[in-house]
């Protein structure tokens, strides 16, 4: 089960479903996963790889189908990342990326933004590229700076955005804003689509980065960008709950591809060890290491546990599902990064070469830990739910705040 969850009983899926994932493990086995490090090779986006997973119907899985999607649940879109995360971040980061990008338009965007821009993002002929970190503002949304003033029959964007992924490449920006003479924190946040060809809008060159190469992020400034009201996504002040919708789907895509990730590596891990030869025998028949892979499986198993039970509360509407989005996230990217360290140290110096793709699974593992909420922001949402929640409910029976300890025996 560790290695493979074709047919995991907390995530059965149809015909339709289990059709869909077999294709996708047969273009990661064939395709993808042979592409992986050359893809890698350096940071420009990686073009073949976006249309393959377009022409086999994988960019389709975010869409509605009324808009030429398939409109996957999100347990399945987790499998299908799983899968292909196994081999290549950069292929599963597109995946999610163009979730991540492309939902406040979906859901946010009147019926004719929609009809002229959804169903060719769902066939791959165009991007979009989700804008909104910014310098001083990660996952504080209530700090972001860029302001938006309004404008005879529209707005005017002033800002600064930064880690922007796509932004090279992108043909429209979701850009989240604060209203100049609105409500100040995040109830003035509102959310706007811009053409790529606004004036006034420019991208900065690639920012170098250590690792996840054919995804490149870029800054992206707005100096008074004229948007039309039509292109607002949503009503004024519903950015915040735009992005918080975008983010909780983000941060289960992330945990999937930390899933997939540290499954990948303890293959290849237990791969190599029933190879390499020490002492006269395969290093996979020394106890010790045998120890190394048994816990390694044993942790990748509870993880896919709770990445594939927030997706289900994700699918089912469940009104819990943001703070189990943040506890997989945290649990499989922080996991995902002891496991790839230690499935690296497994292989030895072989594990430190470029010829084996291990150390490229740990410079892509440290990014899961950052994007979409460092595990420390996740960590502060998990302690304040537990509070919160604790305070809330009776006082454990076995719990006495002032004991008499004279009288106890």
């Amino acid at each position: 089960m560790p290695l493979t969850a074709q047919n995991h009983p907390l995530a059965p899926l149809d015909a339709a479903d289990a059709d869909m994932l077999s294709r996708v493990q047969q273009l990661v086995q064939d395709t993808i996963g042979p592409k992986a490090n050359a893809v890698n090779r350096d940071d420009a986006f990686a073009w073949e790889t976006f249309r393959t997973l377009a022409d086999n119907g994988i960019i389709a899985t975010a869409f509605p189908r009324e808009l030429g999607g398939s409109e996957a649940s999100m347990l399945l879109r987790v499998r299908i990342i799983e899968e292909i995360a196994r081999v290549c971040s950069t292929a599963a980061s597109i995946v999610t990326g163009t979730d991540l990008s492309s939902r406040p338009i979906v859901a946010g965007g009147s019926p004719e933004l929609c009809a002229r821009t959804v169903p060719a993002l769902a066939r791959g002929e165009t991007q979009s590229a989700f804008a909104l970190t910014e310098p001083g503002a990660g996952s504080d949304l209530a700090r972001l700076g860029t302001t938006a003033t309004r404008d005879a029959g529209g707005y005017r964007l002033t800002g600064v955005k930064k880690f922007i992924t796509r932004a090279t490449v992108a043909d429209m920006f979701v850009v989240v804003a604060s209203l100049a003479d609105g409500p100040g924190g995040s109830r003035g946040l509102t959310a706007f689509l811009v053409p790529r060809d606004a004036e006034g809008l420019s991208v900065s060159p690639i920012i170098p980065k250590l690792g996840w190469h054919g995804v490149p992020i870029a800054e992206v400034r707005l100096d008074g960008v004229r948007v039309p009201a039509s292109h607002r996504l949503g009503e004024e002040g519903q950015g915040m709950a735009l992005a918080q919708d975008t983010l909780v789907r983000a941060r289960v895509g992330h945990a999937a591809i930390a899933l997939g990730r540290m499954t990948g590596a303890l293959q290849l891990a237990a791969q190599y060890a029933g190879h390499r030869q020490v002492s006269g025998k395969a290093v996979g028949e020394h106890q010790g290491i045998q120890w190394m892979l048994a816990d390694m499986a044993a942790r990748i198993e509870a993880a896919r546990c709770l990445v594939y039970s927030a997706a289900q509360r994700y699918d089912r509407k469940d009104a819990e599902t943001s703070i189990h989005a943040s506890i997989a996230k945290m649990h499989s990217t922080d996991l995902c990064m002891r496991v790839v360290v230690d499935c690296a140290q497994l292989l030895g110096g072989n594990g430190y070469l470029n010829a084996y793709p291990i150390e490229r699974f740990l410079r892509d593992a440290k990014m899961n830990q950052i994007g979409e909420g460092t595990s420390e922001v996740h960590k502060n949402l998990i302690g304040r739910y537990v509070m919160k929640t604790a305070s809330a409910m009776a006082q454990h029976p076995c719990l006495d705040f002032e004991p008499d300890l004279f009288g106890a025996r």
